[in-house]
């Protein structure tokens, strides 16, 4: 990992010469209907960088389309069979390089020796370097836009549960669980990271079949994604993902920990900024992955407005792990004084009542016997209140469930 991680170099864009380009026509999507990054809460268009398909970086880097894209960057394939996610330009001192820190931090770790096995579970990064934008005027915040040329990956386990109605059977949830438990003990053990960001749409599937890359750059050529051009003047591009693989014997590659731009490095945060993790994931994912929804999804939300609401979510909480322990839980928030008093009993009952019908065990319907208690027990290590009851991802590895 040291030696692919190279010093940052700012780059001016080169835009590939007009005989180069074999699109003849593209389909226009109306400027008025958001698309893409558009529709993100708080979507600022200065902060994105004006990628365009066929645009040139580093005079080696060819932008063939678009992936994806998020509230923190957008992703493309480039000819050079790599993976580039090009940041936004957050005015929040050091939040647009945050991701390359993080992956430099990893690189001086594992160049000091370590040799733990969870190092090679974590996506690659290729090159670095970034971009000014020039649309940005001084007052107007960061121009600055950092690139990382990534790992090619495929889908993202939420991607893959799309494909079936059917969640993960055992064998593929044990092999996912270790992959991402070994993966997070290299990162809390030896390199003191925490992701902070764990949910399936982090979790990608490796490349196994390398002709997907020049099958989507023909398919772009042929097919152009749809696009709108808006004002000022910038072209947003629809994603194209990769298709599924096809055939008898089907690869979908090996799950992989991605995405560190909301990691923090270090055990202490003065400046961690709000809540990171979106809301439905403020507990352990494992469940979404083999029973195909929520532990605390249900019923978390006000029926009326739609929106989160803390009182059901924690109410729920509590009718599936139980009351939490008196005493020093209470103490450690402001906030928890309105929902326990100092024996642990809830007390917002007005707010949410607890439901009288939920259960870790009621809950869990596709196993029985021995196996459904050593999997439910496997959960209960890590559904505790207090943070250091929680078995660490190491214990975890050692548990029966995983055996």
């Amino acid at each position: 990992m040291a030696s692919l991680l190279r010093p940052l170099r700012t780059q001016p864009i080169h835009r590939i010469p007009p005989s180069i380009r074999t699109y003849t026509s593209h389909h226009y999507l109306p400027k008025d209907i958001p698309i893409e990054e558009e529709t993100l809460p708080y979507y600022n268009p200065k902060q994105y960088y004006p990628v365009n398909i066929g645009d040139i970086y580093q005079s080696r880097y060819q932008i063939i389309g678009k992936l994806g894209y998020g509230s923190t960057s957008t992703s493309w394939v480039c000819r050079d069979l790599r993976f580039l996610k090009i940041s936004t330009s957050i005015p929040k001192k050091d939040s647009h390089n945050r991701e390359y820190k993080v992956y430099e931090h990893l690189a001086n770790v594992v160049e000091k020796g370590s040799l733990h096995p969870g190092q090679s579970l974590i996506r690659e990064v290729y090159d670095s370097f970034e971009l000014q934008n020039a649309a940005v005027s001084e007052g107007e915040g960061s121009s600055i836009h950092q690139c990382l040329l990534l790992q090619p990956m495929t889908m993202s386990l939420h991607d893959m549960l799309q494909l079936t109605s059917r969640p993960f059977d055992l064998p593929l949830l044990k092999m996912t669980i270790k992959r991402i438990l070994l993966a997070l003990d290299f990162l809390h053990v030896e390199a003191g990271v925490v992701h902070t960001d764990l949910k399936p749409d982090n979790i990608l599937l490796t490349l196994h079949d390398t002709s997907l890359l020049p099958s989507f750059a023909a398919a772009e050529s042929t097919s152009p994604s749809p696009r709108k051009v808006s004002d000022p003047p910038r072209t947003i591009y629809k994603s194209r993902p990769f298709p599924p693989p096809k055939g008898r014997n089907k690869n979908y590659g090996l799950p992989t920990l991605c995405d560190f731009s909301e990691a923090r490095i270090g055990t202490v945060q003065r400046d961690s900024g709000p809540f990171i993790q979106p809301t439905i994931y403020r507990a352990p994912e494992i469940w979404t992955l083999f029973e195909g929804e929520h532990l605390f999804g249900n019923d978390i939300f006000n029926p009326v407005t739609g929106h989160h609401d803390p009182f059901r979510h924690v109410a729920r909480m509590v009718a599936v792990i139980g009351s939490p322990p008196p005493g020093e839980f209470v103490c450690r928030s402001e906030t928890t004084a309105q929902c326990f008093d100092e024996r642990g009993t809830w007390i917002a009952s007005d707010e949410a009542p607890i439901p009288g019908d939920v259960s870790l065990e009621s809950l869990e319907r596709r196993l029985t016997g021995t196996e459904k208690e050593v999997f439910l027990g496997f959960m209960s290590d890590m559904l505790k209140w207090m943070p250091e009851e929680r078995s660490t991802a190491g214990e975890l590895l050692g548990h029966e469930f995983l055996r």
